[in-house]
C-alpha cells in the first residue's frame, strides 16, 4: 500500500497540472504568423480575383461592383464573385488599386436612377449617395439608364472580360460600373491619330 500511494499521488499531480493549462485552439483555428506578426487567414476571393485579373484587363474591360440585388447574368465573359463585404469597403479597394495600375484609366458609369431615389422612398439613401459621389470626386464620371448600362454589360461580356463583385448593400440603384480605359492613351490623341490617317 506504501508503495501504491506515492504513485497514485503523482498521478493526480499530473492531472491537476493539465487542467490547470490553457486550452489548445485546433490547428485550423490557430491563427497563422509569420515574422512580421499574425497573418490574416481570412478567405477574400473577390480581392484575389482582382489583384489577379487586373494586370491583363484594359480598355473595353468592366469591373463592376453590385448592390446585393444586381441580376445575375450569364455572357460567357462575366465573373461574378459575391463578396458579403461592405460596399464601401469593396468599392475603396478597387479604386486604389485601379488608380494603382498605370495602364488603366475608369470611366465611370451610375445608374441615373440613382439621383431620383428619395430618402423617404428608400431610408439611408442620402448618406449612401453622398458616400458614392464623395469617393469618385475627381473621375469622369456618366449617369445611365439601368437597363442601358445592364445591356452594355451584357454586350462588353460576349467578347470582353467583366469582373463583377457583389456586396451586401441592400439600397437601390447603387452600383458602381468601372468602364475601363487605356491609361497612357487619351482622347485627343486618339482624335489626332485618326485625323492624321485621314490626311494621308
Amino acid at each position: 500500500m506504501r508503495q501504491v500511494l506515492p504513485l497514485l499521488f503523482s498521478t493526480l499531480a499530473i492531472v491537476a497540472l493539465a487542467s490547470c493549462r490553457a486550452p489548445q485552439k485546433p490547428a485550423s483555428e490557430t491563427p497563422e504568423t509569420s515574422l512580421a506578426g499574425p497573418v490574416e487567414t481570412t478567405a477574400r476571393p473577390w480581392r484575389d480575383t482582382l489583384l489577379k485579373e487586373l494586370p491583363a484587363l484594359g480598355h473595353r474591360n468592366w469591373i463592376v461592383i453590385a448592390d446585393a440585388a444586381f441580376p445575375l447574368q450569364i455572357s460567357p465573359g462575366m465573373e461574378i464573385i459575391v463578396s458579403g463585404e461592405d460596399h464601401f469597403a469593396v468599392l475603396d479597394e478597387v479604386l486604389k488599386a485601379v488608380a494603382a495600375a498605370k495602364h488603366l484609366r475608369p470611366k465611370v458609369r451610375l445608374d441615373k436612377e440613382l439621383d431620383y431615389v428619395s430618402e423617404a422612398m428608400a431610408p439611408g439613401m442620402d448618406v449612401c449617395r453622398a458616400r458614392i459621389k464623395e469617393r469618385l470626386a475627381g473621375l469622369e464620371v456618366q449617369s445611365v439608364l439601368h437597363e442601358e448600362l445592364i445591356s452594355r454589360l451584357d454586350q462588353a461580356a460576349k467578347t470582353f472580360k467583366v469582373v463583377m463583385i457583389k456586396t451586401n448593400l441592400t439600397l437601390p440603384y447603387t452600383t458602381v460600373f468601372l468602364e475601363l480605359d487605356c491609361g497612357y492613351w487619351g482622347a485627343d490623341g486618339e482624335a489626332a491619330m485618326r485625323q492624321a490617317m485621314k490626311v494621308k
